[in-house]
């Protein structure tokens, strides 16, 4: 159970904070709800049935800065998979953005990057649902690691390419994370 002032990952949405846990009534009946307020989203507001546990497994405790820095230093092992067919690749890349496990949505990522790097030396570009998909994932990670390092999410990049250069000289796949 979340309390008043946890911070949670909320679905798609991203970091939340939890503002209020409070009583509604509706069609005659009262339901309990946590009231999430977008950390990055100034003009949202979220409510959730604390009865309703498909919307409540949308909310997940935000990691530690241990669990940032050992997922960051992670990246290198990560290994990427490209799917080939697009509605399967667009089926799977929904089912992991939806998720929001985190190591999923590094493979993603990485994933997805290295594809735009192959494209781009194709000339070519990378199709706009996978451009979406990516741009959705990296909001959502590097949100949630700006929150808890209390850095700005455009600092996000620039921390986690100067982490995984320490363990590899060669930065080229990881460039293309911008």
């Amino acid at each position: 159970m979340f309390h008043v002032n946890d911070t949670v990952v909320y679905g798609t949405t991203g970091v939340c904070l939890i503002t209020d846990i409070s009583e509604k009534e509706f069609y005659g009946k009262k339901i309990k709800y946590y009231t999430l307020k977008p950390i990055y989203q100034k003009a949202s507001v979220i409510f959730v049935p604390m009865n309703n546990a498909k919307l409540k497994s949308k909310m997940r405790p935000v990691l530690s800065a241990t669990e940032i820095y050992s997922i960051i230093r992670s990246f290198s092992d990560v290994e990427e998979g490209w799917i080939e067919n697009d509605n399967a690749r667009r089926e799977r890349f929904t089912e992991i953005l939806k998720s929001g496990e985190r190591k999923d949505l590094v493979r993603m990522i990485k994933s997805l990057c290295a594809h735009r790097e192959t494209q781009k030396e194709n000339g070519r570009k990378l199709h706009a649902s996978d451009e979406r998909i990516l741009n959705e994932a990296q909001k959502l990670l590097y949100e949630e690691f700006a929150h808890v390092l209390k850095i700005e999410p455009e600092q996000v990049l620039p921390l986690i390419l100067n982490e995984i250069s320490v363990e590899e000289k060669d930065n080229t796949n990881y460039t293309a994370l911008k």
